[in-house]
């Protein structure tokens, strides 16, 4: 896994997850990268240092280094994300994921329990190529990704905190 720090065009920036660079740029292209502020697809990758994910089993991953000239030229972190390299405090990561739920049921089609049929026929192009959400198995998800259809799973946190 690898994560890259995005820009949208409004120059909001954040951080996302791939599973490898090709990833990233099928996903891009198919317009299914969005701003979690602003929810626009025209996407680019923003400087950065890469931080690549690591088995439990490997070394710790390094921690990226901060220049002087990358600290001037990133913005603000969102609200969504820690202002600093430390972990995310448990209502910091609480709220990124009523933000992505937020995004998730504002922009997909939610296809319940077909999901990962709806996956596959838009996969193969049978289906208009869309963002969905839904119910899959974890027998499924692995079928899914063994079938190189890209699938995560999401806790799915309470939209507020009522």
């Amino acid at each position: 896994m690898i994560v890259f720090t995005l820009k949208c065009r409004d120059g909001h920036e954040f951080e996302t997850w791939f599973r490898d660079g090709a990833a990233y740029e099928r996903q891009v292209r198919r317009g299914l990268v969005a701003c979690p502020d602003c929810g626009l697809t025209e996407v680019e990758k923003a400087p950065m240092a890469p931080r690549l994910g690591r088995s439990s089993k490997s070394e710790p991953a390094p921690r990226p280094v901060r220049t002087e000239a990358a600290a001037d030229a990133t913005p603000a972190a969102s609200p969504a994300t820690p202002a600093s390299d430390r972990p995310p405090t448990p209502a910091e990561f609480r709220r990124a994921l009523q933000v992505l739920r937020h995004y998730v049921e504002s922009n997909c089609e939610h296809v319940g329990k077909g999901f990962a049929d709806e996956a596959r026929r838009i996969h193969k192009g049978e289906a208009k190529a869309r963002g969905i959400y839904g119910d899959a198995t974890p027998a499924e998800a692995e079928k899914l990704a063994e079938d190189g259809i890209e699938v995560a799973a999401v806790p799915w946190v309470p939209s507020n905190d009522a």
